[in-house]
């Protein structure tokens, strides 16, 4: 029993959430910044001719340092509205690899030196939301590929002194600078988390991890100098591994925010019931059939619910004004009278005379018409 009122109060208590938690239908938006941790990368040849004469070219190759550094995106996609996502990814990250591990070198151990990073370029992506497994946050994975430029500001001296020829190169002496960009192909792995907004339908917070890899070797022109001589040279290095953590918001503006709660009902006001009761010619005295009526009146006054309840009394066109007024107030009070005694409270009734106006039957003047000598009871 415990168990099934823990479930029970936790589905109330998502209600609210899931109510937001909407497949992504249509264009949406979005954007993340976070940081970006790089593996260490391959620097598979430095090499240059010989700066000194009699002396041999020099190559080196190892490794250059990971670091961590900023990552920042933007994308624009469309949802199909059954968890699948495709989208178009701008992306830049930036790092400063520290320095170099593992070098083998004809100029000896590479020392100094270090290559601050930027990557910027374009991805596609296909994603897929696991709409329904949670009410309040959407997981989701994706991959893509697209191009990747990597700008690089690499620098390498000797670490220790050697002798190229007949000269001994002092430590630090010798100089290698690259100072370019060069392209390739990347790919990417997505794992996500969607967090909807309450407030706002269609926004949404996100955390992700992205893992970006770049395939191929890249080349990068640049200088070697030893005093005043130098010569052009280049480093190849291997393809680089981010690991991307970010957070962000999404919007999709395809997302309807929910409809206002329908108003409450207003229970419809119970029509008015009338009852007629006639009266013969210039009286103000009850037939047996006007008790019959009346009593009718009283009793259904019971089974409803009413504010008040009116007796209005009329006359024919026959007699004077004057006189036919006072006829209908005493044929008012007539019925009044007769409602109490069938236990109607004298407080619930009004009367009002009318004399012979508000004619059922429209006549001339002095004329007897009985469908105009009446008295009528309204339960409002």
């Amino acid at each position: 029993m415990k168990l099934r009122s823990a479930l029970l109060a936790a589905t109330m208590l998502a209600i609210p959430f899931a109510a937001n938690a909407q497949p992504v239908t249509g264009l949406y938006v979005g954007a993340g910044v976070g940081v970006n941790v790089t593996q260490q990368e391959q620097v598979k040849n430095i090499q240059f001719p010989a700066l000194v004469p009699g002396g041999a070219g020099q190559s080196a190759s190892g490794n250059l340092k990971g670091s961590a550094g900023f990552v920042g995106l933007a994308s624009v996609g469309w949802g199909f509205g059954n968890g699948l996502r495709a989208e178009i990814e701008g992306n830049y990250r930036q790092n400063t690899l520290p320095g170099f591990t593992g070098f083998q070198s004809t100029a000896g151990r590479l020392a100094g030196g270090s290559s601050p990073q930027q990557e910027y370029g374009g991805m596609v992506n296909v994603l897929y939301d696991f709409n329904g497994l949670s009410p309040w946050i959407v997981p989701y994975v994706g991959a893509g590929v697209g191009g990747i430029w990597a700008a690089e500001k690499f620098h390498a001296s000797n670490g220790f002194a050697f002798t190229s020829g007949a000269t001994t190169i002092q430590p630090g002496a010798l100089n290698f600078r690259a100072n370019d960009t060069s392209a390739s192909f990347a790919y990417q792995a997505i794992l996500g988390a969607a967090i909807p907004i309450l407030s706002m339908p269609g926004l949404a917070v996100t955390a992700e991890y992205r893992f970006m890899g770049t395939a191929g070797t890249r080349e990068y022109s640049g200088l070697a100098t030893f005093g005043a001589a130098s010569t052009p040279a280049k480093v190849q290095l291997g393809s680089i591994y981010n690991h991307s953590f970010l957070v962000g918001l999404r919007y999709n503006f395809g997302v309807a925010p929910p409809p206002p709660p329908p108003p409450a009902a207003v229970p419809a006001q119970a029509p008015a019931r009338s009852y007629l009761v006639f009266f013969d010619w210039d009286k103000a005295t009850l037939t047996d059939r006007a008790r019959q009526i009346i009593k009718e009146a009283a009793d259904n006054s019971t089974h409803v619910q009413y504010t008040r309840i009116e007796v209005n009394g009329y006359t024919d066109t026959s007699g004077t004004p004057q006189y036919n007024m006072g006829l209908s107030i005493r044929r008012a009070n007539a019925v009044k009278a007769e409602l109490i005694k069938d236990g109607v409270p004298a407080n619930a009734i009004t009367t009002q005379g009318f004399g012979e106006t508000h004619l059922l039957v429209p006549t001339g003047p002095g004329v007897r018409e009985p469908q105009n000598r009446r008295v009528e009871i309204i339960i409002r």
